[in-house]
């Protein structure tokens, strides 16, 4: 019986069945199975309303929708551009910086991509950066930003995270402040390639101070926002919650009664299309919550261990699996149904080999990025491809140099902990 509901659910996920319906059933056979009432389902839901992490959720969410629909991204450029487009690669280290920061605060890579990149391809070309070269700048950067304040992934591993209670704890800040550094690392690493990339090519002048002093005043409602979320969370004076109902806050008055860009008669429309993905994230969610108890309460994570070590007896070889499971789950699943589905699997194996938790979420995201823009069926492949009107295989090829690039930057913060760990612990 077991084994052909298996092989239906398999089947119905072949057709397309909904994420959030499959993870439903699995858990609701598996506590059936057990001899157990299937309200257990539904107490996990009620459980999700304690949880004080998980309102920063929809809050930054909806932060994020709202510098999205406004001029936001044009200013964000226009002031990268001002400050540091005049050094060599100058203009393909304006587009890292602008993705990250975007993709940070949106917390959607594809969103990124559709946003920043009518801007700053044909900024690049006209620069006359190499065609394949901006393609795959582009795609890359996209994906950066998922360790960086304010992640909703990061935020999500952790919800995911803190039902294990692991020693150390997970707390969100702990990870925000994790992710720093290595979100650093890559944007060092992507400007250093860039700058090669461009030293043959002519350099623009650098920017006048009247230019500067412009892009700052254009940008002035916005550039305080990362600076106060940074410092109010590294200093520990705002818990990750109290840091996004601020942003939330501070972003609806400026977009909305200062500057005015998004009128209020379209105020609802983007509060329902960001509750739309903020619903989503948590029916989903609430059903994975299930079961993750279920695997708990049959020793599930415990069995795999005791497969692994058979063949796996060292935290590096365990390290290096979990670095080529995750980058192939990461290019078939979007980022927040692999943590949602595969944090509860990994997480206690992890555990046993010795990865501190808060390590192990940076890793996590870390080869998710990757994962995103993988060949051949990564999500912002196809996402590129239409933004910039190129075969899909092209975008592949353009990508490759970056892909390499970034796998690097993944092996040394999967391999140095305490890059990711010298702000937390």
């Amino acid at each position: 019986m077991i084994v052909a509901l298996v092989i239906l659910l398999l089947l119905l996920a072949a057709l397309g069945a909904p994420l959030f319906a499959l993870i439903a059933a699995i858990a609701l056979i598996g506590f059936t199975a057990g001899g157990q009432s299937g309200t257990a389902v539904a107490i996990e839901f009620y459980r999700l309303a304690d949880m004080p992490a998980l309102i920063a959720i929809p809050l930054f969410t909806l932060a994020g929708y709202l510098l999205a629909e406004s001029e936001a991204p044009r200013r964000l450029v226009r002031l990268t551009n001002a400050l540091f487009g005049w050094l060599p690669g100058g203009l393909a280290i304006v587009s890292v910086c602008a993705c990250t920061l975007f993709t940070a605060f949106t917390g959607a890579t594809g969103v990124t991509l559709v946003a920043l990149g009518a801007v700053l391809y044909p900024a690049l070309r006209q620069a006359q950066y190499p065609e394949r070269f901006s393609l795959g700048l582009l795609t890359a950067s996209g994906s950066l930003g998922l360790l960086l304040v304010p992640s909703m992934p990061l935020i999500l591993y952790g919800v995911v995270a803190q039902q294990f209670h692991t020693t150390p704890p997970v707390a969100i800040d702990a990870l925000f402040k994790a992710g720093l550094l290595p979100c650093l690392l890559m944007i060092v690493v992507l400007s250093i390639y860039s700058a090669w990339i461009a030293r043959s090519l002519p350099r623009p002048a650098r920017s006048s101070g009247r230019e500067v002093w412009a892009a700052v005043k254009d940008a002035a409602w916005e550039l305080p926002l990362p600076f106060v979320i940074l410092a109010g969370i590294y200093s520990g004076r705002l818990a990750a919650s109290e840091a996004a109902a601020a942003t939330a806050l501070y972003v609806l008055i400026v977009t909305v009664l200062i500057r005015r860009e998004i009128k209020l008669p379209e105020l609802p429309r983007v509060i329902r299309e960001a509750m739309l993905l903020v619903g989503a994230i948590l029916i989903v969610l609430g059903f994975s919550l299930a079961l993750t108890n279920w695997l708990i309460d049959g020793d599930v994570p415990e069995r795999l261990f005791g497969i692994m070590k058979a063949g796996i007896d060292s935290k590096i070889g365990f390290l290096l699996l979990l670095n080529a499971f995750l980058l192939v789950f990461g290019m078939l699943l979007e980022g927040f149904p692999a943590i949602i589905i595969l944090v509860p699997l990994v997480l206690p194996v992890a555990l046993h080999y010795g990865v501190d938790p808060i390590h192990l979420g940076i890793i996590f995201l870390a080869n998710l990025q990757i994962g995103i823009f993988l060949p051949p069926v990564g999500m912002n492949i196809f996402i590129a491809s239409a933004r910039f009107g190129r075969p899909a295989t092209s975008i592949i090829r353009a990508s490759l140099p970056f892909y390499a690039i970034l796998l690097m930057c993944v092996l040394i913060i999967t391999y140095w902990p305490q890059l990711s760990l010298v702000f937390v612990r």
